[in-house]
């Protein structure tokens, strides 16, 4: 009997130990009505944890209490959507708390939104919306079945008789196609814009643009000829060169370059977003460039480019805009404060929309 009552005891006094060494409820980020963010991460035996986010100027350390939460609580913020990350002794890592997690291929990192008072352009406002469809195609150039997502505007019926311009939008390197609707909000950005009357109704189009090992040409060939046909062959679209339109951001954007120059015959609208340019495609399109720029003034409607100042990529950016203009190209460029970040994307891609298809 005694032996048994010690095995009882020994066993709860295990199981009131596990609770006992279970994390605490936590939440993490907390948005304060004063713009302040609290994050949270529960390490009982870390020796060292920092956070990193978009919305500091270098890592800071975070404080650890008694049970075993370290958390930091931010100064004010300007509201936004930024990504963030803990480092926990020297390993980065993703907030577990958060479900809401920055679409890439490299590196894992969460994203908090602060809302403002006044809502801003990406934000979910109380509009019609559209709809994100996530489609598969034949990729005969890849030889592969791939993703895609599609935007369809407020009102969109298949079986109507509208018919829609289509705007090809490519993400950043080590993006996938989840990054402009998790990360960029292009379809509530596309929803407030076309609710204010300041954009066309339009479907857009977010292709997964990382082929390897030979990233640039294989994706031009598949936009051209796999991407663009399984579109016009499966949604109501104006299939005609004034209603098409690519843009892209970073190495997308460099892609928008290659796709779009090269074919001005097939697209009125290109836009480039610090457009990551040091690619072997770039240097074989455009080493030596001698283009016929009184065709492609006719032929384009509008095309940008867009960088921040703080971007690292902002003196090769200048350089592009200035051999544009060298070879006498109509190129529009817009220069604003800011870096390389998703935060300076969402507001090319809502100036882009206002813009295109006018």
């Amino acid at each position: 009997m005694k032996r048994s009552i010690y095995i009882a005891s020994a066993l709860l006094l295990s199981v009131l130990a596990s609770f006992a060494q279970r994390a605490p409820y936590i939440v993490s980020p907390e948005v304060h009505a004063d713009n302040t963010v609290t994050f949270r991460y529960y390490a009982r035996n870390a020796q060292k944890v920092e956070i990193s986010g978009e919305f500091l100027t270098a890592n800071q350390p975070m404080k650890k209490d008694t049970s075993g939460v370290w958390s930091f609580t931010t100064s004010a913020i300007t509201p936004d959507i930024y990504p963030y990350f803990f480092i926990v002794d020297s390993t980065q890592v993703a907030d577990p708390n958060n479900t809401y997690i920055f679409a890439n291929e490299r590196f894992k990192r969460s994203i908090v939104d602060i809302p403002g008072k006044t809502p801003l352009v990406h934000s979910l406002q109380n509009v019609p919306h559209g709809k994100i469809s996530y489609r598969y195609y034949k990729s005969k150039t890849l030889d592969t079945t791939r993703q895609l997502l599609v935007y369809t505007p407020p009102g969109f019926d298949a079986t109507g008789k509208t018919k829609y311009p289509v705007l090809y939008l490519i993400h950043g390197g080590s993006d996938t196609e989840e990054t402009w609707t998790k990360v960029g909000r292009a379809n509530f950005i596309a929803d407030n814009l076309i609710a204010q009357g300041k954009a066309k109704p339009m479907i857009i189009v977010m292709p997964y643009a990382n082929v390897r090992p030979k990233p640039m040409p294989d994706f031009t060939k598949d936009v051209m000829n796999d991407i663009i046909p399984f579109i016009e062959a499966n949604y109501p679209v104006i299939a005609d060169t004034k209603s098409r339109a690519i843009a892209g951001f970073s190495v997308g954007g460099g892609q928008t370059l290659n796709i779009g120059l090269t074919n001005t015959d097939k697209f009125s609208y290109i836009s480039s977003y610090a457009p990551y340019t040091a690619t072997e495609e770039y240097r074989k399109n455009f080493t030596n460039y001698a283009p016929n720029a009184d065709l492609i003034n006719k032929q384009l409607k509008l095309f940008t480019i867009s960088v921040g100042t703080e971007d690292f990529l902002y003196e090769s950016v200048k350089e592009n805009i200035a051999m544009f203009k060298d070879k006498k190209i109509n190129v529009k460029s817009y220069i604003v404060p800011g870096g390389h970040t998703w935060m300076n994307c969402k507001l090319y891609l809502a100036t882009t929309l206002q813009e295109i298809f006018k």
